[in-house]
Order: structure tokens, then sequence, then C-alpha cells
């Protein structure tokens, strides 16, 4: 029983992949008259050479970009260098830090009196200063003002 089960969906497998392989592409995805080109053209309001609509979908593009256009005002005019003026560099602005350092606090440790190497040495003791942080952080920009 188990076995002719498996025949049959083994045969059916089979018939399925062999009628995928019956189908023509070109019955399965027909081919038009248009081009990639005359598709864009259509649907964006381009060139209206073989688009029935283009003409109007361009004209409605050409209104909807003339309401959000408006004149500059004066106050829009005056503000315009101090704006741009963040962004310009300047040698004013290139000496200032834009990215400030971090504290990196220094640890001042005592080594005491030790033997060290293979013959035994004797190391008087000594002070020395390691820094907290391996590495040197930076704030972002406005985050930390104050200079250290």
């Amino acid at each position: 029983m188990r076995r002719i089960w498996i025949e049959s969906a083994a045969i059916l497998c089979a018939a399925v992949v062999l009628g995928g392989c019956a189908t023509s592409k070109d019955k399965l995805l027909p081919h038009g008259d248009h081009t990639m080109l005359d598709v864009w053209n259509q649907e964006t309001g381009g060139s209206a050479g073989g688009a029935a609509g283009g003409g109007q979908a361009a004209r409605q593009l050409l209104d909807a970009r003339q309401g959000l256009r408006r004149p500059l005002t004066e106050a829009d005019v005056q503000a315009a260098p101090a704006a741009a003026a963040a962004y310009t560099r300047t040698a004013a602005n290139e000496i200032y830090r834009q990215f400030h350092r971090l504290p990196n606090p220094d640890l001042v440790m005592y080594v005491f009196p030790h033997l060290a190497g293979s013959d035994p040495v004797p190391v008087p003791g000594y002070t020395t200063v390691f820094p907290l942080y391996q590495r040197v952080q930076y704030a972002m920009p406005g985050e930390r003002l104050e200079d250290y």
C-alpha cells in the first residue's frame, strides 16, 4: 500500500515538472508593441510620443510643482548667509574644534619594591601615571562645551 502511494506521488511530480516545460514563454508572457521607454514615459508623464494621456499627466505634474514654488521673501534672503555660514569652512572655524576631547583622568599608581627578571633583580618602588581609558574619546558637537 505504501509503495503504491510513493509511486503515484512520484508520477504526479514528474507530470507537474514536465507540464511546466510544455508551456511556451511567449504564451505565458505575451509581448506588446511598447518598449520599456514607452511604458516609463506613459507612467511618468514624460514625452507624449506614444502615450495617449502623457500630455495631460505632464500638465498635472507641472501644476503640482508650480503650487509648491514660491518666491523668496526678504527675510529668507537675509537668513540664507547665516544658515550657510554654519556649514562653510573658514579659517576661524577650522581652528575651532567641533569634536572636543572627553576627559581622560590620570591614575597615579605606586609600584612596590619587588624582584624582577629570570635572575631576581631588586627593583625599588616607584610612582607612575596611567590614563584611565585606553583611547582618547571625543564628544559629539554640542555635547560637551566646557574646556578641560
